[in-house]
């Protein structure tokens, strides 16, 4: 047995009790956390040997030491919590400047002969350098990916010191997320040190250091390619691989040369889903040592039509809208790092429950158990890079006005690679995304390609809402509140961000007040109804060729309240009942539109208008507007995002009016108007107010008629009128008739 001598205090410390009772919120969670042992379980699910390992969570004497070896501070701290964390026992910043020290000693007495010690972190933000008894063993620098350090060379005995000395440059230009100094508005509190699980193995001499597992799925064949990395590189074949459902071998290989890759056929596959997340389990063996891992086998890809267009993303081949949170992965008194292993799994969990199949994790990596728990509870994720910028993005198109050193992006390329290689093997990933917003975005082609060319399986994003360069598998774009969607093209048309609709909860809030969403509601009834109208023009864009909207998001994270679930995991704002029942309406319906009248954005049919006030009866259909002027709309200015403009009308106020023929008229039920407005807006038809339409929206929407207007509409011609008001920024004005079918 492996064991810790044990210097810490069954009782946390007046410091540490200190710190989490002045921190603004805790999670039902933070009560369960034994400051000893938190986190105890195995940190790396995918890749467990059958030899004794010793997690070194707990109670570490740290430090603060400034530029010139001063100590600033020096106590206990709790790893695996951010020294900035309530959690931690700390709540300390950690500058630029200064070095976080990390002392515990270990007992690496009793290691069986063939054996050696392997030294694993989960994650240190940002740099780390790890000495054993005062002596370098090794230097890491990235805060998202996992390394291991063999302590060779090093004294099998008791009483042996591990220092780990942290720098973190957090407003350097290095992958940090939305972490900064000064958190405010979307950017949040720095996280600096050991942030996920540190642990101790014993490997053989020769040991597998990864895997890499590929599943292939093509009608109703199946195979698994398998990789298996060792650290000493010989010709040995001596590899075996099983693959295994429950107890019983589906497929076995012998004989192998562990550094080719072999490929095994998996005869009538269980595939992997969001609603049957089946694991295979896989047994690898490599001289004496023993591993176990799993797979799920899926494919991932994307539909096209006759015009080949994308029409849909596919899961094992067939097409299924994803839709999924925001999810950016933030506790209020872990920080980055979850209370508790059932915290962890909790978000997913929830997720579900929500009634989404799929979870953009933004700009942060988790913890390989995280990806373990989407694996097995099923959910399809969408893998941020952590964004890198030198200074707070303010705007789209920052990767046209900002450069990068070549430092700067060498260095970002090689923690996005560790980062895929890190997680490579997790079936419920299933896109890659290595911009957002332009935050550091740099030589997009380049970037795309590779990932493409590196990792095949899986589709790529290039970039996520503004700065589009047409390349990698998607047109993504982000519109609050929204929902719209880029046109159909020969990518997927993807709505990256959409909602942000806020709720602030009185007692369940980071601070009280200058907390901020998108779109604020004063009551969840509100915000509810909001979130339905969401949900339903989100299913009429998914019938003109969405293929998956991604909703902000699925926790308030410190100021911001745009959450499905408030910071503390505390409140849901809408019962997941009906939350559920909403958007799995929107994956699983369907609708047809049929245009009746179309509107002028691609056709540039003719209205006539005046920006002069007229008569009371302007909006009849016997109005003489003969006098009036015409052109083809769209009419507004050509600065309004959108929309085609055509004619301009840059003044305050309009009036439009064209007439139309529709030969039948049918349910009139599924009639609905199809409008654009940019601002206030009155539409008539045939002389009845259809609708008033106030604010102004960022793309067509579907309106419902009132019963009046439905009335009006008749067989023949019709005549359909509209009044605009504007009052600064862009502004245009479009009406057309649709017909749904569901």
């Amino acid at each position: 047995m492996l064991a810790l001598i044990a210097g810490a205090i069954l009782m946390s410390s007046p410091d540490q009790a200190l710190a989490r009772a002045s921190n603004p919120m805790l999670t039902r969670w933070a009560k369960d956390l034994d400051p000893d042992i938190p986190l105890p379980e195995h940190p790396r699910p995918n890749l467990v040997r059958s030899t004794p390992w010793v997690s070194l969570n707990g109670r570490w004497d740290a430090a603060i030491v400034e530029a010139d070896g001063t100590s600033a501070w020096s106590g206990k701290i709790v790893v695996p919590f951010p020294i900035q964390s309530a959690l931690s026992g700390v709540t300390k910043p950690l500058l630029p400047s200064q070095t976080l020290v990390y002392k515990k000693t270990l007992d690496l007495s009793g290691l069986p002969a063939g054996h050696r010690w392997a030294l694993h972190f989960g994650a240190v933000d940002w740099e780390a350098t790890v000495l054993v008894n005062g002596k370098e063993v090794g230097r890491h620098t990235g805060g998202y990916d996992p390394f291991t350090f063999m302590l060779d060379g090093v004294e099998a005995k008791r009483g042996v010191e591990l220092e780990v000395r942290v720098k973190d440059p957090v407003d350097a230009p290095i992958p940090r997320g939305k972490q900064i100094l000064n958190p405010h508005g979307i950017f949040y509190t720095a996280v600096s040190g050991i942030w996920q699980s540190v642990w101790l193995e014993q490997v053989p001499d020769r040991h597998v250091t990864g895997l890499r597992l590929i599943p292939s799925v093509s009608g109703d064949k199946a195979s698994l390619s398998v990789r298996a990395y060792t650290d000493k590189n010989t010709a040995a074949k001596d590899m075996t691989i099983r693959i295994k459902d429950g107890e019983r071998v589906v497929a076995e290989k012998s004989g192998l040369d562990p550094r080719a890759v072999a490929s095994l056929d998996v005869p009538n596959a269980k595939l992997w889903s969001p609603d049957s997340p089946f694991l295979y389990g896989v047994e690898i063996i490599v001289g004496n040592d023993r591993i176990t891992s799993y797979a799920g086998m899926r494919s991932v890809g994307m539909q096209r039509n006759a015009e080949g267009h994308v029409t849909a993303l596919t899961l094992n081949g067939k097409p299924l809208f994803q839709l999924g949170p925001l999810d950016q992965g933030w506790w209020p008194d872990g920080l980055y790092t979850a209370p508790t292993d059932e915290a962890l799994a909790f978000d997913i969990e929830v997720t579900k429950k929500m009634g989404f199949n799929m979870i953009r994790k933004h700009v942060k990596v988790e913890p390989a158990r995280w990806y373990y728990h989407a694996d097995r509870l099923g959910i399809l994720v969408w893998q941020d890079m952590p964004s890198f910028f030198d200074h707070v993005p303010s705007g789209g198109g920052d990767s046209k006005t900002h450069h990068y050193t070549t430092w700067a992006q060498q260095n970002y390329f090689k923690e996005l690679r560790a980062m895929v290689d890190a997680f490579w093997n997790h079936p419920s990933i299933v896109c890659w995304v290595p911009f957002n917003e332009g935050w550091g975005q740099h030589d997009t082609p380049s970037v795309a390609a590779w990932m493409k060319a590196y990792d095949p399986s899986r589709l790529i994003n290039s970039v996520s809402g503004w700065t589009d360069e047409e390349v990698g598998d998607f047109h993504d774009i982000h519109v609050y509140p929204g929902p719209a969607m880029p046109p159909v093209s020969d990518r997927a048309s993807i709505l990256g961000e959409y909602g942000g609709l806020g709720y602030a909860v009185k007692g369940h809030l980071w601070q009280e007040d200058g907390n901020w969403g998108y779109r604020s509601y004063a009551d969840a009834r509100s915000l509810e109804e909001a979130y339905a109208d969401l949900c339903e023009r989100l299913l009429i864009l998914k019938g003109r060729g969405l293929a998956a909207g991604v909703y902000t998001q699925t926790t308030d994270v410190e100021i911001e309240i745009n959450g499905l679930l408030t910071y503390d995991r505390a409140v849901e704002k809408i019962p997941l009942d009906r939350l559920a029942a909403m958007n799995r309406a929107v994956i699983e319906g369907s609708l047809h539109l049929d245009t009746l009248v179309p509107v002028s954005d691609t056709q540039g049919l003719e209205w006539s208008y005046t920006t002069t006030k007229p008569g009371d009866d302007w909006m009849q259909p016997a109005f003489d507007a003969s006098g009036w002027s015409k052109g083809p709309g769209v009419l507004g200015t050509s600065e309004t995002p959108g929309v085609n403009v055509r004619t301009i009308w840059n003044t305050p106020e309009i009036w439009a009016r064209r007439s139309f023929e529709v030969a039948t008229l049918g349910n009139r039920d599924e009639l609905r108007l199809f409008v654009y407005h940019d601002e206030d807006a009155e539409v008539y038809v045939n002389g009845v107010l259809a609708a008033t339409l106030p604010g102004y929206v960022t793309d067509y929407r579907l309106i419902r008629l009132n019963a009046d207007a439905l009335a009006a509409l008749r067989p023949g011609r019709n005549v359909v009128a509209v009044h605009c008001k504007q009052t600064r920024g862009g502004q245009a004005v479009d009406v057309g008739l649709i017909r749904i079918r569901k």
